[in-house]
């Protein structure tokens, strides 16, 4: 679905992504996790066109996507639910959602409204409320279900729980759990270490602008080193 390679990405003369190779596969729920500043942002954003790379290649299911613009890739089946929710303060949740439905046909978006308010019943339940109203849980909320209603072939997640409460962090990720399940491509990019690799078949670690390590989420999660930087355990 998604292949990385060499991907460098520049802010003027700071290079915060320093030659990155990643691959998600279809159906397949990755996390890239790491410290603040380590380039997970900055390599979200390059894959979704809302930054240009300096070196290396974006690859959406064999499509090199180098040239293309954020909405391009949007039409292709990508879709990024960004760092802050980005969702419209002064639409109510159901034009928040239609709105994510913008470029598809309007009898298979009802379909999906369906199916989005079943995964969210809280939406449902605030459907006339306007987004700047909702908590930030359901702003998170909204602005997921905003991005399934494209019925995205591949969906990018920037740290979704941050700021949340750990009962909505929790249902947050029930929520990216139960998109996986209906065959939704993730790639989730979240300071929750522990509860990112518990979701997740496969994990980057991010450090410096570089891939430190990758493999499987399971794996990484027992590897000492990640404990102690990520999860705050103390060295053997």
């Amino acid at each position: 679905m998604l292949e990385i390679s060499g991907l460098r990405v520049a802010y003027g003369g700071i290079v915060a992504v320093k030659g990155v190779d990643l691959r998600v596969d279809a159906g397949e729920l990755v996390c890239v996790i790491g410290a603040n500043g380590a380039g997970k942002t900055t390599t979200l954003k390059a894959i979704a066109g809302l930054l240009p790379s300096t070196a290396g290649s974006i690859r959406l299911q064999g499509e090199d996507t180098a040239g293309l613009a954020s909405h391009q890739l949007a039409s292709r089946g990508l879709a990024l639910v960004p760092e802050g929710r980005g969702i419209f303060g002064r639409l109510t949740v159901m034009e928040n959602l239609e709105m994510g439905a913008y470029l598809r046909e309007r009898g298979a978006a009802r379909r999906d409204l369906d199916r989005v308010l079943a995964l969210m019943p809280r939406l449902a339940e605030r459907r006339r409320q306007t987004g700047g109203t909702l908590s930030g849980g359901e702003q998170q909320m909204l602005a997921i279900g905003r991005a399934l209603m494209g019925r995205p072939k591949l969906l990018l997640l920037d740290e979704p729980s941050m700021g949340l409460a750990p009962a909505m962090v929790q249902k947050i990720f029930e929520i990216i759990l139960g998109a996986a399940r209906e065959g939704v491509t993730i790639l989730l990019v979240e300071q929750n270490a522990r509860l990112a690799l518990e979701l997740a078949s496969r994990a980057y670690v991010m450090e410096g602008g570089n891939i430190a390590l990758s493999g499987e989420a399971r794996a990484l999660l027992a590897d000492p080193r990640v404990r102690e930087a990520y999860l705050g355990e103390p060295a053997a």
